[in-house]
């Protein structure tokens, strides 16, 4: 097989970091273990976790450092959450990818937000610019370097990603990861829980705000009786370039107009249950800049539903009206509305 070495990047917490945030991480490296093992198993030359806390390299500046220093002839890089529901099929697949000498290939668990990629004739991204994330990779390898991209975004295991602790309440005991503190996660399982019931009645509409897609909402209207309420908003949000517009999102002016404390009040109007991408309303609110954002440990509690641990005002007005509606609200990121949609509404009777 051709020599196919792989990244796997795990970023440590920032300093002062909060103990959902460590919980996260450790979950992450757990995973990245896993996957260490997994693609040597599959046939990978080696395999380098690379973990440290912030410090300001961008994704491409990494990508090139490494591909000098090892010089592989293929590359999988991937982040330490990625794909935790993959099976030993799905990383020999992406080495095969890797190890392809029918010249400039990849293949992607997504094209449009990716969270794994497999590059062969790695050489070729000597050439990277300062890409500040993996998601914009598989434009550049496409548009500038003229690969052909294979998209894998139709096997939803290979999208669900450890972004935050929603994550892994969705892939409870399907993986062997580390488990929370006591009375961490009892908010969120009641309402996904109390969800999935409004899913299965005919008299329900569920709603679903965020950057869902066409796929998981079919998935939805042909297995659930409820229906279906959906707002798709900045599916493009980690991918946009200079010149685009700034996110925008309906529900978040809403918001603007109303203020953050009338969440559950505005999503009650619309349904009897919603799931919603609260960084769609961030972006909105902030700009897609993430340091612009309340810091992850309030966005994870916020995720938990966990608003008295909030110090960020509009986001811990957000997180309250949320658990205290009158419906059951289910706050969280991309997995939760994308590839997570299966986990959180649960499997159809």
């Amino acid at each position: 097989m051709t020599d196919v070495a792989v990244l796997i990047l795990h970023p440590e917490p920032a300093a002062h970091s909060g103990d959902l945030a460590h919980w996260v991480a450790a979950a992450r490296a757990a995973v990245a273990e896993r996957h260490r093992l997994g693609f040597l198993a599959a046939g990978a030359a080696d395999v380098t976790v690379a973990s440290g806390p912030p410090d300001g390299v961008t994704f491409g500046a990494r990508l090139r450092e490494f591909v000098a220093d090892r010089r592989p002839a293929g590359l999988v890089v991937l982040g330490s959450g990625a794909m935790p529901l993959a099976t030993a099929a799905d990383l020999r697949l992406f080495v095969e990818a890797a190890a392809s000498e029918n010249g400039r290939v990849a293949v992607v668990n997504n094209r449009y937000s990716a969270d794994v990629l497999a590059i062969a004739a790695a050489g070729n991204l000597a050439e990277l610019p300062d890409v500040a994330t993996d998601n914009a990779l598989p434009r550049w390898l496409a548009d500038v370097l003229g690969f052909e991209v294979t998209d894998l975004r139709s096997r939803w295991q290979l999208g669900v990603d450890i972004d935050g602790p929603l994550d892994l309440v969705l892939i409870d005991r399907r993986v062997d990861l580390p488990r929370p503190a006591d009375g961490l996660v009892e908010r969120s399982t009641d309402r996904l829980i109390a969800l999935r019931a409004v899913a299965r009645s005919p008299r329900s509409e569920l709603i679903v705000a965020g950057r869902t897609s066409a796929a998981g909402l079919a998935w939805l209207e042909q297995n659930f009786a409820a229906r279906t309420r959906a707002l798709v908003e900045e599916r493009g949000l980690r991918t946009a370039v200079a010149g685009q517009r700034p996110p925008r999102s309906v529900l978040g002016a809403l918001l603007d107009r109303d203020g953050p404390a009338n969440l559950g009040g505005i999503l009650a109007e619309l349904g009897e249950a919603a799931l919603v991408d609260s960084r769609v309303l961030l972006a909105h609110r902030l700009g897609a800049d993430e340091t612009a954002w309340p810091p992850a440990e309030d966005r994870f509690a916020s995720d938990l539903l966990l608003h008295e641990r909030i110090g960020d005002p509009w986001l811990r007005e957000l997180t309250r009206s949320a658990t205290e509606a009158r419906i059951p609200i289910v706050l969280g990121g991309h997995t939760l509305v994308g590839p997570g949609l299966r986990l959180a509404v649960g499997r159809p009777d």
